[in-house]
């Protein structure tokens, strides 16, 4: 099911962005010869008019073929040839990928706002009738991740031989565990199913106190807040102008280890592990798993502005060579360093799949 998930959310962002080079391709009045999701081999396509829609096998990216993109221009149809039309244009349908990235985003942290984000609160200020207590993790090879208990449920009731948990509260919850002799007994919802465990506290369990007996859950006070459309669209923005931000920085921050040579593969994740980041997110819900995907989005637009050839960044940076020494780049030359910036991110994107491999076993 993580996969399913994973392919999903990728193939509608893939899907996004690539619609908005598709979209603007066809504004600024140039051929579009394919619209495809994914890379070959290809699965099926179809043609309508002059653009062929095509499926993919490798559901990692996509691409809108247009005509004249790596300076072929050499037909009957060279006044719509993507270098041909004014550089203002080429730099539009480039930067729209990126833009569509970042308002589907925007949309997505608009539309949780509304419905409603769940959100950790405190004790001592919360809605008695609105905030349930939520188990956000579990502690690998604890009693409660022994006993199944999944991250992400509503905790409805607390129960041990001497009696029941009367407040649901992290603190309570804890102090009732530390108190009980025995079994404890905990009853929960996830995704709209009620289960329950009775499992038994053990010591060991936490590294930093070896000799406290917890059943190794962490839990939360979460409400369900939600915005006016005004707060909403306020709330949307500032959400997504600090995300990009703090992705930008993070990004920049690698890349200048990177060359250095002191960057820490470690530190990214690759599609193995961010489709098991979907998985978990999925597990905290539907509007966690938006929220999930909007921060994807968002790191899609970042990456994809990169100045490497091949990204959009790259492309938008011959254009605006081009604009500078006002003729067209030998497109032999172009293509091999696209070529080259293609290889280097296939290169990357094994490098990060190894990695993830290796966190698995």
């Amino acid at each position: 099911m993580t996969i399913i998930l994973f392919i999903a959310v990728l193939f509608f962002l893939i899907l996004v962005h690539e619609l908005g080079h598709f979209m603007t391709a066809k504004w600024a009045k140039m051929r579009v010869d394919e619209f495809a999701i994914g890379f070959p081999p290809r699965l099926f396509s179809i043609k309508k008019g002059e653009t062929e829609y095509s499926i993919n096998l490798i559901p990692i990216g996509g691409y809108v073929k247009i005509f004249g993109e790596n300076g072929d221009s050499s037909n009957s149809d060279s006044a719509r040839a993507f270098g041909n039309r004014p550089k203002l244009h080429q730099a539009i349908v480039l930067l729209a990928g990126v833009t569509m990235n970042v308002l589907i985003a925007w949309l997505i942290f608009f539309t949780v706002a509304m419905i409603g984000t769940p959100t950790a609160v405190s004790e001592t200020d919360y809605d008695t009738d609105k905030a349930f207590l939520t188990i956000t993790s579990t502690i690998p090879n604890s009693p409660a991740d022994e006993a199944g208990i999944p991250s992400g449920a509503k905790v409805v009731g607390v129960q041990t031989e001497q009696g029941s948990l009367g407040t649901l509260t992290p603190t309570a919850f804890t102090n009732f565990v530390n108190d009980s002799d025995g079994p404890v007994t905990i009853h929960y919802t996830h995704k709209g199913d009620l289960g329950s465990a009775t499992i038994e506290p053990r010591s060991g369990v936490i590294e930093s106190e070896p000799n406290r007996e917890v059943v190794g859950v962490a839990t939360a006070l979460v409400e369900n807040k939600k915005l006016d459309p005004i707060d909403a669209l306020i709330s949307a923005s500032l959400r997504t102008v600090n995300s990009l931000w703090a992705i930008t920085v993070g990004l920049s921050s690698f890349l200048a280890s990177a060359f250095t040579l002191s960057a820490n593969i470690e530190e990214v994740t690759g599609p193995i592990g961010i489709a098991g980041m979907v998985g978990d997110a999925a597990e905290f819900g539907f509007v966690t798993l938006m929220v999930f995907t909007a921060f994807i989005s968002l790191n899609l637009a970042v990456i994809n502005l990169l100045p490497i050839p091949a990204l959009d960044g790259g492309r938008l940076l011959f254009v605006i060579a081009e604009a500078i020494i006002r003729r067209p780049i030998n497109p032999e030359w172009m293509a091999r360093v696209n070529l080259a910036g293609f290889a280097l991110l296939i290169l990357l994107m094994v490098a990060v799949t190894y990695n993830d491999l290796l966190r698995l076993f």
